[in-house]
Parts: C-alpha cells; sequence; structure tokens
C-alpha cells in the first residue's frame, strides 16, 4: 500500500467520524438513547472529557496534551514506516490507528471533550453503559493490525 492509500484510509476514518459527530451533536440530546441496526446498537451522545472509560476526566488539559504527543509521535512513525518494502498490515493498522487518533484529538483541541455516540446494547448494566465512536473502534482494529503485522 502507497503513502497516498493509507493517507486516504486514515483521512477518510477522520471525516466520516466527524461528520457523525457534528451530526450527533446537532440532533442528540445527551443521555437519549435510541436504538439502531435492529437493537444490537445504542445510539446516544455522550460526551466524554476523558480517555477511553473516563480515565483522566478531571485533567483534562494533561489528556489533551498526551493525545496531541502521541499523534504527533504515531505520525512520525507512520512516515518512516513508507522506507520499508512490504509490511502491509502494519501500514493499514498504523493508517486506522492514526485516522481514528486525529479524530479524538481534533475533538480534545476544538470542543473540549471528545464525542462518543455508540454502544453495545447488552444486560450487563457497566458494558451498556460504554459508548464509543468510530475512531475508537479504528484505533483498537489499527493497534491489533501494527501488532500483527510486526516481523519476528
Amino acid at each position: 500500500m502507497t503513502i497516498i492509500g493509507c493517507t486516504l484510509l486514515a483521512a477518510a476514518v477522520f471525516i466520516l467520524d466527524l461528520l457523525i459527530k457534528n451530526h450527533i451533536e446537532k440532533t442528540r440530546v445527551e443521555g437519549e438513547a435510541k436504538p439502531a441496526f435492529g437493537g444490537l446498537l445504542v445510539m446516544r451522545r455522550y460526551r466524554n472529557r476523558g480517555a477511553f472509560l473516563n480515565l483522566g476526566e478531571k485533567k483534562q488539559k494533561f489528556m489533551t496534551i498526551v493525545s496531541l504527543l502521541l499523534t504527533l509521535s504515531l505520525t512520525v512513525v507512520f512516515l518512516t514506516t513508507f522506507t520499508c518494502r512490504g509490511r502491509k498490515t502494519l501500514k493499514w493498522g498504523l493508517a486506522l490507528l492514526l485516522g481514528g487518533a486525529y479524530s479524538n484529538t481534533y475533538d480534545r483541541l476544538v470542543r473540549k471533550y471528545v464525542v462518543d455516540y455508540v454502544s453495545f446494547s447488552v444486560k450487563h448494566k457497566k458494558f451498556a453503559g460504554i459508548v464509543f465512536n468510530i475512531s475508537d473502534f479504528c484505533i483498537m482494529i489499527g493497534a491489533l493490525l501494527m501488532v500483527l503485522g510486526q516481523k519476528p
């Protein structure tokens, strides 16, 4: 995969998530839950002021700085991987991870919180209360692909 293809993938993740977040911000009331996809998912608006599972919620500025530094570091790693031949899985993973990181970092810098909007419809209340966005899924999938893309 070329640097252009990977960059387009990262940009697509960023743009798609940004469009959905803007829609959710305009159309949903905080905490209002609406079933989707036959009840498998629940759409809601949640303003996450911390990181994953609200970690660091009371240290927003610190979380923003950490997010920005990690995103910039990932950008450098992303660019340096293109000096290596092959390693497509690693490059795909970095592209997904970077698109998600840019989206969530953008939210932290511009909105001062990350817009999360989807959760799974499960019976266990603790799990039902976890709210994600597409960027979060791309970060998780991207990290997994990066690990799988490492040469032993």
